[in-house]
C-alpha cells in the first residue's frame, strides 16, 4: 500500500504548507506530496489567499530531501509548454530527480477569464493538451524539438539541462475524462490520477484505460493508477484509510489523502499513526 499528501496552497499559511511537508518527508508512509495549480482558491472564501503552485513546490523540494513532490496538476494553458518544460528540467535538478510533473488540460473558466488566459472548448482544451503533452516530452527527451501543431510551434528548440531523472520525470495526468484524458494517459502518462471516486467508478475508468492502453501497445501495468481522498481536519483518519482500502481492493496503486483546510501538521500526525 503507497501513500501520498496533497495540499492545495489556498488558505492558508506558509509555515502550514511547510511544517506539513517537512513532517511528511520524515514519515516514511508517504511516499509523495503534491500541490494544485491554480490561482483562485477552490473552496472557501474565492477572494481568499492562493499561493502559485510552481513558486511553493520549488520551496518545498528545497525543505525536502526524501519524499516524491509534485503538482497534481498543472494546467496546460497557463503556461506555453516549452516553459513547463524548462520549469521541469530546473526543477527536477533542485530536487535531486525527485519531480512527478502533473499536467492536465485545465477547467477553471472564473480565473482564467480573470487573467485573459484562452481556455477555450473542451475540444480545444484537449486538442491543445495533447500538443502540449508531446512538446513537453520531447523537450525532455530530445536535444532539439522541430513541432508544428494548430496550438504552438517550434523550430529546433532546446531544453538544457535535462532533468536528472532519465529519460525524465514521470508524467502523471489526472482527470477521467474517458475519450480524450484516458487516451492521453495510455499515449504519454507514467501514472494517472483520479480524483475524489469511488472503488466503482475507478474501476470502470480504469477498465477504459486498459482498452486505450491496448490501441497504443502498452500494458496498463505500467502506469501508476492513483486516487485522491479527501481528509477533513476533523475527520477520524480511520475513516479515510477504510476508504483507502476498498480503493486497493479495486486495483488503485496509490493513495492520495487530499488534505481541507484548516491545515494542521496534527492531522497528518494522526493520519501517519493509523496507516
Amino acid at each position: 500500500m503507497r501513500y501520498g499528501i496533497k495540499t492545495a496552497p489556498q488558505q492558508c499559511a506558509w509555515q502550514e504548507l511547510l511544517d506539513i511537508w517537512t513532517f511528511a518527508d520524515q514519515a516514511e508512509v508517504f511516499e509523495s506530496a503534491w500541490n494544485f495549480d491554480h490561482f483562485y482558491p477552490l473552496s472557501g472564501d474565492p477572494e481568499g489567499p492562493c499561493m502559485e503552485g510552481w513558486v511553493t513546490l520549488s520551496a518545498l523540494a528545497q525543505a525536502t530531501s526524501r519524499i516524491r513532490i509534485g503538482c497534481m496538476v498543472n494546467g496546460i494553458h497557463y503556461r506555453h509548454p516549452a516553459v513547463v518544460a524548462n520549469m521541469a528540467a530546473s526543477l527536477d535538478i533542485v530536487a535531486g530527480g525527485r519531480l512527478d510533473l502533473g499536467l492536465g488540460a485545465g477547467w477553471h473558466e472564473g480565473e482564467s477569464s480573470a487573467y485573459g488566459i484562452e481556455l477555450g472548448s473542451l475540444t480545444e482544451r484537449f486538442d491543445r493538451f495533447d500538443e502540449g503533452v508531446e512538446i513537453i516530452d520531447q523537450l525532455l527527451t530530445q536535444h532539439t524539438t522541430s513541432f508544428a501543431g494548430d496550438y504552438f510551434t517550434l523550430e529546433n528548440a532546446l531544453c538544457e539541462p535535462k532533468p536528472v531523472q532519465n529519460p525524465r520525470p514521470p508524467i502523471v495526468i489526472g482527470g477521467g475524462g474517458e475519450r480524450r484524458t484516458l487516451r492521453t494517459v495510455a499515449r504519454h502518462a507514467q501514472h494517472w490520477n483520479l480524483p475524489f471516486a469511488t472503488p466503482e467508478i475507478f474501476t470502470q475508468k480504469r477498465t477504459v484505460l486498459a482498452g486505450h492502453c491496448e490501441v497504443v501497445g502498452r500494458e496498463l501495468e505500467d502506469i501508476t493508477c492513483s486516487v485522491q481522498i479527501a481528509l477533513q481536519a476533523d475527520q477520524d483518519p480511520r475513516s479515510a484509510v477504510d476508504e483507502a482500502a476498498a480503493l486497493f481492493d479495486a486495483g488503485a496503486d496509490v493513495i492520495i489523502f487530499t488534505l481541507r483546510n484548516p491545515y494542521s501538521v496534527a492531522v497528518v500526525e494522526r493520519l501517519a499513526e493509523v496507516l
